[in-house]
C-alpha cells in the first residue's frame, strides 16, 4: 500500500512529506537492487548493473525535460503553459523514441562492448525510453508546481512496481533473470506516470509564445542538457568503465560497492528537488538564496559524515547485511568509496544552485572534471582500488573548484 494512504497531510508539510516519500522510494530501490545482488550472485549481477546504470542514465537525459518543466511551470502565466507543457511533451516524446530506437538497434554492439549475457535484455530496455521521457515531463509539471503529493506518488509508482515485479517473476519464471530486470524496468516506466495530472493542461487553448521567451527557453534547456550529461560522466563512467576492463566477478562486486556508497547521493537527490524551485521562487520574488543553499549544504554534509564514518567504522557489517558474505571482498574500500560520492554531492548542490539562478559557469566546470575523471579511470585502472582513488582526486578538485566559484560569486 502506498505511503499516501497512511499520511495525514495536515500534521506535515508537502516539502516534509516528499522528503519522506523520497526515503521510502530510496530505501525501496535499495532494496531492488540488495535481493537482484543476493538473488543472481557478483557475476549475473554485473549484468543487471548495466541496465540499473543504463536506468540511471536515461533519469538524468530525462531530468533535462523535467528541470526545464519545472522552471518554467514556475515562471510561466497560466495562458503560456498550456503551449509550454504541449511543447515539452511533443519534445519528450520525439527524443525518446529516438533514444529507445538507437539502444534496440545498437543492442548486439553494447552486448558486445559490455559483455553481457543477453542482447534481449537492451531490446526490451530501448522499449521503455520513450516512456521515461514522457514520466519526466509530468514529474517537472508536479514539481513545478509544488504538488509535492502526486510527485511523491509518481515516484512510489515506478519503484513499487519494479520491485514487487522483477522480484515475482525471478521467483515464478524458469527464464534469463537479466530478461525478467529489463522487463520489470519497463512496466514500471509505464505505471510511473500515474497521476498523469497533463491531461486538463493539454485540453487548454494555448498562446503563442514570443520568441524571446523560446529563444531563453532552449538556452536553458541545452545547458541543463548539457549539464546532466556531465552528471552521467561522473555519475556513471566507473560502472561501465569497470564492467570493459574488469572480468565479471570484479566488475560485480564493484557494482555493489558502487550501489552502497551511492547512498549518499541519492540521499541528496531530494534535497535537489526542494531546492530548485526555492531558489527559483525567491529569484522571481528578487530575495535573498544564499541562506537556503547554506541550508542545504548543512544537510547534505552532516548526511555524509554521518554515513563516511559508518563505512569507516563497520565496513564488513554493512556488506554483509545488504549484499552477503559473496561480496566481503569489498568492504575496505566502502569509505573511500563514499568519500568520492559526498565530494561529489556537495558540488552537486553547488551547481544545481547556480543553475536554478542562470549562471552557467559550473556547468562547465562540471563537464571538465567528468572528463578528467574517464580519463583519470583509463589511464589508472590496475585495481579496484586504485580506480575508487582517482575519483576521490577528481571529486576533491571538482569540490574546491565549485567552491572558489561561489566565493568569487558572491565578491563580484
Amino acid at each position: 500500500m502506498q505511503l499516501t494512504t497512511s499520511i495525514r497531510y495536515k500534521k506535515i508539510s508537502p516539502e516534509q512529506f516528499f522528503m519522506l516519500s523520497v526515503l521510502v522510494v530510496n530505501g525501496g530501490n535499495y532494496l531492488y537492487n540488495l535481493l537482484l545482488g543476493r538473488f543472481l550472485g557478483p557475476a549475473q549481477f554485473a549484468d543487471a548493473a548495466i541496465l540499473i546504470t543504463f536506468l540511471l542514465v536515461l533519469s538524468f537525459l530525462a531530468m533535462t525535460f523535467q528541470l526545464v518543466t519545472a522552471k518554467y511551470a514556475v515562471l510561466l502565466e497560466d495562458v503560456q503553459l498550456p503551449s509550454f507543457i504541449k511543447r515539452m511533451l511533443k519534445s519528450s516524446l520525439t527524443v525518446g523514441v529516438l533514444a529507445g530506437l538507437a539502444v534496440i538497434l545498437c543492442s548486439g554492439l553494447l552486448q558486445e562492448l559490455f559483455n553481457t549475457t543477453s542482447q534481449m535484455m537492451f531490446i526490451i530496455f530501448g522499449a521503455a525510453v520513450p516512456f521515461y521521457f514522457l514520466l519526466s515531463v509530468n514529474r517537472g509539471f508536479l514539481q513545478g508546481k509544488n504538488d509535492f503529493k502526486s510527485l511523491a506518488i509518481t515516484y512510489q509508482s515506478e519503484m513499487i512496481v519494479r520491485l514487487g515485479l522483477t522480484i515475482l517473476l525471478l521467483f515464478i519464471l524458469e527464464i534469463d533473470p537479466i530478461i525478467i530486470v529489463a522487463i520489470g524496468i519497463l512496466v514500471s516506466l509505464i505505471l510511473g506516470l500515474i497521476p498523469f495530472k497533463l491531461s486538463s493542461i493539454l485540453r487548454m487553448n494555448t498562446v503563442h509564445i514570443g520568441s524571446n521567451l523560446s529563444k531563453q527557453i532552449k538556452r536553458f534547456f541545452l545547458i541543463t542538457f548539457f549539464y546532466e550529461l556531465t552528471q552521467i560522466i561522473i555519475n556513471n563512467s566507473d560502472i561501465l568503465l569497470v564492467k570493459h576492463y574488469f572480468e565479471d566477478i570484479e566488475a560485480g562486486l564493484y557494482a555493489s560497492l558502487a550501489l552502497i556508497g551511492r547512498v549518499v547521493y541519492f540521499m541528496a537527490w531530494m534535497f535537489v528537488m526542494l531546492l530548485l524551485p526555492k531558489v527559483i521562487e525567491l529569484q522571481k520574488e528578487g530575495k535573498e538564496t544564499k541562506q537556503l543553499l547554506f541550508k542545504y549544504v548543512g544537510y547534505i554534509t552532516a548526511l555524509c559524515t554521518f554515513i563516511i564514518i559508518g563505512a569507516a567504522l563497520f565496513p564488513e557489517l554493512v556488506v554483509q547485511l545488504l549484499f552477503g558474505n559473496a561480496y566481503l571482498e569489498i568492504a575496505p574500500l566502502l569509505w573511500k568509496y563514499a568519500i568520492a560520492t559526498s565530494l561529489f554531492a556537495i558540488a552537486n548542490i553547488f551547481s544545481y544552485y547556480f543553475l536554478s539562478l542562470g549562471k552557467y559557469k559550473p556547468v562547465i566546470i562540471s563537464g571538465i572534471m567528468g572528463m578528467a575523471q574517464v580519463l583519470l579511470i583509463i589511464f589508472y585502472h590496475d585495481s579496484v582500488e586504485q580506480v575508487v582513488l582517482v575519483q576521490i582526486l577528481a571529486m576533491t578538485l571538482l569540490m574546491i573548484m565549485q567552491v572558489a566559484y561561489f566565493i568569487f560569486n558572491r565578491k563580484a
